[in-house]
């Protein structure tokens, strides 16, 4: 069983694109670096990278993830110009990003339990 890994894209002017394209997305629906880190599911530091412009290579799968929260394909997110009707796909999964930050994850020892 061979295991290949996703291609690479290099090249300054393909990078600097990605990383136009996602703050342009990012500020459009009014998220922080951070929120949108979440939604993709990538590492805040590694966004904050590659949205700055300092990122050298990026994988393929990396700018699918990237373009998934928006509901777009990797070729429209890196085509000419990106479709005017862009959207966070899930508005839940959004708002939950919002909670996290503000109140911090669930506490289990905060939960009341009846006493017998």
């Amino acid at each position: 069983m061979s295991t290949t890994k996703s291609p690479t894209i290099r090249g300054m002017d393909t990078l600097a694109l990605i990383a136009s394209r996602l703050r342009e997305l990012r500020l459009r629906h009014g998220l922080t670096q951070q929120e949108f880190a979440e939604l993709a599911g990538v590492g805040f530091k590694f966004y904050q990278l590659l949205e700055s412009g300092r990122k050298k290579q990026i994988w393929l799968e990396t700018v699918e993830r990237l373009a998934a929260p928006y509901g777009l394909a990797v070729w429209q997110f890196l085509a000419p110009e990106l479709p005017a009707d862009t959207h966070i796909k899930s508005k839940v999964v959004k708002s939950m990003v919002h909670y996290e930050r503000r109140k911090g994850p669930y506490n289990k020892s905060s939960r009341r339990t009846a006493r017998t």
